[in-house]
Order: C-alpha cells, then structure tokens, then sequence
C-alpha cells in the first residue's frame, strides 16, 4: 500500500502530460482555424473556474484551511505567473511555432525551476540543454525518413494545409515567448510550493487562482480583440478547444500539479515535462501529418540529456551533503528529491 501511494504523484504527472500533449494539438488547430489565443485563454480560466469550485467546496470544504492575507495574495501571485503570463505567452508562441517545438521548449522548465528554486545549477547540464533548444529553434536541417502514420486525423491535416508556414523571424518569437512562459511557470512552481505550506488545500487555491486568472485575461483579451465576432464560437474546433483547455488543461492538470508540488516539491513536477516532448512529437507526426527534422531530433536529445544531467549531480551533490551535513527532510522535498511521505499538516 505504501508504494502505491508513492508513486500516486508519479502517475499523476504522466497523466498531466498527456493531457498537455492533447492540449497543444486541439489549441493550435483552433488557432490555425482563426481563434484568437487571447481569447481562448480566457475561455480557459472561465471553464476551470466552473470546473473546479464544485471539487472545492464538496471536498475540501471539512478540511480546508484558514484563508489569510499571505495565502490570498500568494494566490494572487500564482493567478498572474502560473496562468495568466505563462498561457498568454504559450499560447502565442505555440501559434507562431508548432507543438513540437514549443513543447520541446518547454522542456527547459525543470532548469529554470532548479535555478529559481535552488540559486544554483550543474553548468555543464545548464549550457547542454540551452544548447538544444537554440539548435531547435535556429537549425532545422534534413528531413528524417518515418514510415507513413495510417491513423492521420483527416480534419487536422487539412486545417494544417490552410495555414501558411510561418517564416522564421515568427518561429525565433514563438520560441522566445515560450520560453518565457517557462519563466512566468517556474516562478508559479515556487510560490505554490510556499503557498501549500500553510495552505493544503489544492483544488480551493487552485479554483480562487483560476477565479482570479479569469478577470484578468478577460480584461486583457478585451483590450486586443474588441469584435464580437472574435469571441463567438460554434459547434467545431474553437468550442472543444475550449473546454478541453479549461477542463483538463487547467482544471485537472493544475489541481493534480498543486497537489504533487505539496507532496513532492516543485522540481519533482517539472522535471516531468520531457515526456511531453515524446507524445507530442509522436501525436504531431501520427495525426497531424508533421514532418520531423535532423535539428529537432538532436536538439530534443540535447535538451532531455542536459536535464537529466543537472537533476543527476544535483542528486548525487544533496544525498552527499544530506549523509555529511545531516540536510533536512523539508529542504530536499523544496527541491523535488525527497522520498519520504511529507509531514501531515495541522
């Protein structure tokens, strides 16, 4: 019983990354067919405000947590960096890119994360995976040979063939604001790690965020796209866009992701994200028809090997403190390489 409960965190980011996988698929065909990411992200916070407050109040409403000033405003904090800022600036780099790259990309967030969170980094792994994601992003080079996928999504393929291939001063843009998204996400990964020490309540915190995300990005998406025609959606792609985000890409992806941070640490979540690389590329090439180049791959390779490399010595660098210097258990769950069930929390 006692392993299966350990590996509940595990199991949850796998399932987080593959919603993440079908969410950058859906939303960057609702893009391509003519939704307005500024919109469509606040759909998002609007359904995952919906989705979450009846989780909220019918199960944490016994064991919920006394709200202070602290806690609201951290949550104020997590609603700019953690939805706000990171899906606003994902999701127009996504439209300017593709989902490969973005979320190859995206796989410097666990870097990031260690850097905010522990001031310092193995440089080697550092320099290796910044590497990889400037050889994506400048170099593509020949096309790798597949095999032709027999289950392409017909409807994918051919909104993909409506849209004209963005030129490469758009593809650096979108590799540069996704990368800031991983930023604006990592600086969310540390103040919910802090937040849930006095606040272990995951899915209020992560309804009053989504609450909160919600007026802003509908203020934001109001000043840029002021026609009603542009927030008017159909029965097609832009209205499943929007639920799939709201509901499984922010409503349960955030809510598992607040309660794996509180668990295991902030590191432990991010250092997830390569595996989205992997589905995406796989669901890209399967679906969606797109080709894959010598660049990506090597860059991908690049990128995954340099942040194993820094979560490797950083490994080895806090068992071999924690045996000499006696490191506590909170401060190596605060990086993500605690193995120990938290403490209960009063």
């Amino acid at each position: 019983m006692g392993a299966g409960r350990d590996s509940l965190p595990a199991m949850a980011m796998v399932m987080v990354q593959l919603g993440f996988a079908g969410l950058n698929i859906v939303s960057k065909l609702a893009m391509d067919a003519g939704m307005n990411p500024f919109v469509m992200v606040a759909y998002r916070q609007v359904i995952a405000t919906v989705f979450l407050a009846p989780f909220a109040f019918f199960y944490e409403r016994k064991t919920r947590m006394r709200m202070t000033g602290t806690v609201l405003f951290q949550i104020f904090l997590c609603s700019i960096f953690g939805a706000t800022l990171n899906q606003l600036l994902y999701f127009v780099g996504l439209k300017l890119s593709t989902p490969t790259i973005a979320c190859a990309l995206s796989n410097t967030l666990p870097a990031i994360t260690f850097i905010l969170a522990a001031g310092s980094a193995k440089v080697l792994g550092t320099a290796i995976c910044v590497g990889g994601s400037m050889l994506m992003t400048f170099y593509k080079g020949s096309l790798v040979r597949l095999p032709p996928s027999s289950i392409h999504w017909r409807y994918a393929e051919e909104v993909a063939g409506e849209v004209p291939s963005a030129a490469g001063e758009e593809m650096v843009l979108g590799a540069t604001l996704v990368v800031a998204s991983c930023f604006a996400w990592s600086v969310w990964f540390i103040i919910q790690a802090k937040m849930s020490e006095n606040f272990a309540s995951p899915y209020t915190s992560t309804a009053i965020m989504s609450l909160m995300a919600s007026l802003e990005c509908l203020a934001v998406g109001a000043a840029v796209e002021r026609k009603a025609a542009g927030w008017a959606v159909g029965w097609d792609i832009r209205l499943v866009a929007a639920f799939y985000t709201g509901i499984v890409g922010s409503g349960l992806a955030f809510g598992l992701m607040s309660w794996c941070i509180q668990r295991r640490g902030p590191l432990f979540v991010s250092m997830f994200s390569p595996l989205l690389l992997v589905i995406v590329a796989v669901l890209g090439w399967a679906i969606m028809g797109e080709k894959i180049y010598l660049g990506s791959m090597v860059g991908s390779v690049l990128i995954v090997g340099g942040l194993y490399l820094v979560l490797w010595g950083k490994g080895r660098e806090l068992r071999g403190t924690s045996s000499t210097a006696g490191k506590s258990f909170d401060e190596e769950r605060e990086l993500g390489f605690a193995t120990r069930s938290p403490r209960p929390t009063s």
